[in-house]
């Protein structure tokens, strides 16, 4: 179907190519690293290289996520995708172009012209098509020399996309999936959500290749061996390897499949892959395992590749058409440089954030701390986030809104202000401790972003079912957010700060927020004391913080500056509590401290936030000033040498430098478009998703002690942390020569840590003799605090497997081999937890689930 008349598809192709610098005479945009296959933290694959072929594939983490494909034209063999086998030549790329939706290889060489695309359907307005974890990799091959070519394509996608280690031990089958042959790969131990941590990766689920079964040939098996084989005979073998389980490190099995194209003529002949991941669950919430959005009405792996199947055409045209209106709206509101950093950045933002459905199959987003310590739900990393959900998806917004709002509103949290996590991705426990003090932050955030909703859509009813909170941290504001005590902001990495100017302005701008909230739910005196009130403290703010051409970082600091990001909401949302003269007076302030690639957060720092920089800029009243303030953080993203996907901090001084990165916030680039309410209008009545009825917070299982942890009573336990020999584990281990000490083990400091026996060492073994009472039980699972990876076996059988870090004690299920090693009585329990970096600790006991 053509959604474009010509002359419109002609127009919005310029803008497009504007958009990278085809038609300007600059050099074409450089991406330093390009979204390839993206859904969420886990599927998040991308080419951290000029060229396809320079360099495998990775995860957003750095470790190898490989895709390859060759390319064999007349009996000749080239590469196309991956550094590897390094004796093939690579085929010639003439350009890469990033869209939002899609990234665009060209190649050249041998007579054939070659466009490898990679799609994400992130479709804003269609959470069904958006949620779905897969994207298309699809070849168009033509002849550019009058000649006919044999043609042939190999590609394959390796199994390092399931684990979190590489000698994790994998297992791997075919799938029915009707006219599809579906190739598909798994851990065989299945942790699922059994492990979290920044630095982490995937290791339950299951990952699919699969494509049209008539157009291809299949095969399982080790790389080399199915790469080997492509190159010398352009086949792959007849059968699939069977030497399973083993690790991904040993004979790195991968799915793969060969087009035989045949003669190749100058019509384009097309091929696909769909690349999927099946989570099983997504989201550990409260105890409550939480389906992926995309499962909440039952669909399978085989359903969900056969639909998107049959959709690609169709959700081709509405990428294209999606990508192309957005591309136009960007360039209008931003320029042309503002319109490729948003396309870069969108992706990123997406592959960020985790959705999942709660149990009335309502929408629930999750952000990811990726690169900074992996929590979710942070309320200061949505709040940068969000305004591309804002913008695009209202339904979205809310939804990283409502594990919040509904954690506040229950009897875990006891303070009078806003939550700033949840925990770590992908368990959302909770922090009944109030986790780390951002107080006057979170609970601005928190309001501002509840007043951008209700405006995007027009009323506040979202709010009322957690009116009694936002009232409540709007009186919070009203008593400390003036003049800020010493705490923590956003930025958290340059530390505390009293007296916090730009802060202050995040709590007056709450309280107005606040305030219209009040105005749109009809409450007339508190909608005017919340108005009049942001207007007095606007105005005692801009006595206090003046220092002659700019504000001061903080009210006792004269001589200091700071960016005053938290502005740009008063006149997004139409507060106007301070006068346009101070937003003048800052832009033109940045302007003079301005480094070579960008201005720094603030007067001790040469680092910046990118996100906080477009936020800065879109304070500008006049194109000119925004687009000088976001043109060098252009030259950085187009020149640096630090391959990520786009940093979000970074030394303005130094283009090498780096920083966090792949990060949701990212999406808050997308501010600038709501500068612009018929643009904001536009895209955000697009969403037609509707959500509402969202479930409570589920209620935590009650479970009885078996095994006590040092949570309840600490215990004795044998350990070392020198390695011992093997069958350490087993219950005939002779353990006379080890140490003793008391649960837990681990250093001071550890979040969630309950100290008996300090531990500092990279790994440490323990071994400790149970009884287990003769009775029945209901379902009895580890109750296992880690920091980082560990092992916990019962009677010699491996019952826990967990990677990464939490900070707290949490429930485990017991594999079915180690539950099935319990019996009455004596019982050995055996435990190795391995330390990378920063704190460690572990400490295990026993559980019963109670069934409800």
């Amino acid at each position: 179907m053509n959604f474009f008349s010509s002359s419109r598809l002609r127009g919005l192709l310029t803008i497009a190519a504007i958009g990278v610098s085809l038609v300007t005479g600059a050099a074409p945009f450089r991406p330093p690293a390009v979204p390839l296959v993206t859904f969420d933290p886990y599927l998040s694959i991308w080419s951290e290289a000029d060229k396809l072929t320079d360099k495998n594939t990775q995860h957003w983490t750095h470790h190898e996520h490989a895709l390859a494909s060759l390319i064999r034209i007349d009996g000749k063999t080239y590469r196309l995708m991956g550094a590897e086998p390094a004796g093939v030549p690579a085929f010639a790329q003439l350009s890469v172009q990033v869209l939002p939706t899609r990234s665009i290889y060209e190649f050249e060489d041998a007579g054939v012209h070659v466009t490898l695309t990679f799609m994400t359907a992130a479709l804003p307005h269609d959470l069904d098509v958006f949620s779905r974890p897969l994207s298309y990799i699809t070849w168009d091959v033509r002849s550019i020399d009058g000649a006919v070519h044999q043609v042939s394509i190999y590609d394959s996608t390796s199994s390092e996309l399931v684990v979190n280690q590489t000698d994790e031990l994998v297992k791997w089958s075919r799938v029915k999936a009707g006219k599809l042959t579906a190739l598909r790969v798994g851990t065989q131990g299945q942790p699922i959500l059994g492990s979290s941590g920044d630095d982490h990766r995937i290791n339950w689920g299951y990952a699919y290749a699969a494509a049209l079964t008539k157009q291809s040939k299949a095969a399982i098996g080790a790389n080399e061996t199915l790469l080997e084989s492509f190159v010398q005979n352009g086949i792959l073998p007849a059968t699939d390897d069977l030497q399973m389980p083993r690790a991904v490190n040993h004979g790195t099995p991968v799915l793969a499949f060969v087009f035989e194209l045949g003669s190749v003529g100058a019509e384009a002949t097309e091929r696909q892959v769909m690349v999927a991941y099946d989570e099983i669950f997504a989201i550990k919430y409260f105890g409550q395992n939480l389906r992926p959005y995309w499962r909440r009405n039952g669909m399978e792996p085989a359903e969900l590749l056969q639909t998107a199947a049959k959709d690609y055409p169709s959700l081709l045209e509405r990428c294209k058409k999606f990508d192309l209106d957005l591309l136009a709206d960007m360039t209008k509101v931003g320029g042309a440089r503002y319109a490729q950093i948003c396309a870069l950045a969108y992706r990123e933002c997406v592959a960020a954030c985790g959705l999942a459905a709660d149990v009335n199959e309502q929408p629930l987003f999750f952000t990811k701390e990726n690169t900074s310590n992996g929590d979710i739900a942070t309320v200061d990393v949505f709040f940068p986030m969000d305004p591309i959900w804002v913008l695009l998806s209202p339904t979205l917004a809310k939804a990283t809104l409502v594990p919040i709002l509904s954690y506040a509103a229950s009897s875990h949290w006891k303070f009078p202000n806003a939550p700033h996590d949840l925990g770590t991705y992908p368990n959302a426990h909770g922090t009944d401790d109030g986790g780390e003090g951002m107080p006057v932050e979170e609970s601005g955030n928190m309001l501002i972003l509840c007043d951008a909703v209700a405006q995007a859509e027009g009323n506040a009813d979202f709010v009322t079912p957690w009116w009694p909170q936002l009232a409540q941290w709007a009186k919070y504001l009203e008593k400390y957010g003036l003049d800020p005590e010493e705490q923590l902001c956003t930025d958290d990495f340059m530390g505390h700060l009293a007296h916090n100017a730009n802060l202050s302005v995040k709590a007056i701008l709450g309280l107005a927020a606040f305030g219209d909230l009040c105005k749109m739910r009809g409450e007339a005196e508190n909608a005017e004391k919340y108005a009049q009130l942001a207007k007095v403290d606007a105005a005692h703010w801009m006595e206090v913080a003046a220092d002659g051409d700019h504000y001061r970082l903080a009210f006792n600091k004269p001589g200091t500056w700071s960016q005053k990001y938290n502005m740009v909401w008063d006149g997004i949302l139409g507060l106007h509590v301070f006068p346009p003269s101070v937003e003048r007076m800052e832009v033109a302030h940045y302007k003079k401290v301005m480094q070579r690639y960008g201005v720094p957060l603030d007067s001790r720092t040469h680092l910046t936030k990118t996100d906080w920089s477009f936020w800065s800029a879109s304070l500008a009243d006049n194109q000119e000033d925004f687009e000088a303030i976001i043109s060098p953080a252009y030259d950085y993203i187009n020149q640096t040498t630090t391959r990520d996907p786009i940093a979000d901090s970074y030394e303005t001084d130094d283009v090498n430098s780096g920083g966090m990165h792949a990060r949701p916030v990212v999406g808050g680039f997308f501010i600038k478009m709501l500068t612009d309410r018929a643009i904001w209008n536009k895209w955000a009545t697009g969403d037609k998703v509707k959500a509402a009825g969202w479930a409570p917070l589920p209620k935590a299982p009650e479970i009885m002690v078996i095994v006590p942890a040092a949570d309840k009573r600490p215990a004795t336990w044998r350990y070392t942390t020198t390695r011992p020999t093997d069958g350490w584990m087993l219950q005939t281990f002779e353990d006379s020569s080890w140490k003793q000490g008391q649960s837990g083990f681990g250093t001071v400091g550890t979040p969630g840590a309950i100290i008996g026996t300090t531990w500092k060492t990279d790994d440490i073994w323990l071994r400790r003799e149970v009884d287990i009472p003769a009775q029945t039980y209901d379902e009895l699972q580890g109750w296992l605090h880690h920091d980082e990876d560990a092992e916990v076996y019962i009677n010699g059988v491996l019952a826990v497997s967990a990677s990464g870090f939490i900070s707290n004690y949490d429930l485990f299920p017991l594999t079915p081999e180690g539950r099935a090693a319990l019996k009455p009585g004596k019982n050995l329990i055996a435990i190795h937890c391995h330390q990378t970096v920063g704190g460690q600790y572990v400490d295990f006991g026993l559980v019963d689930v109670q069934a409800n």
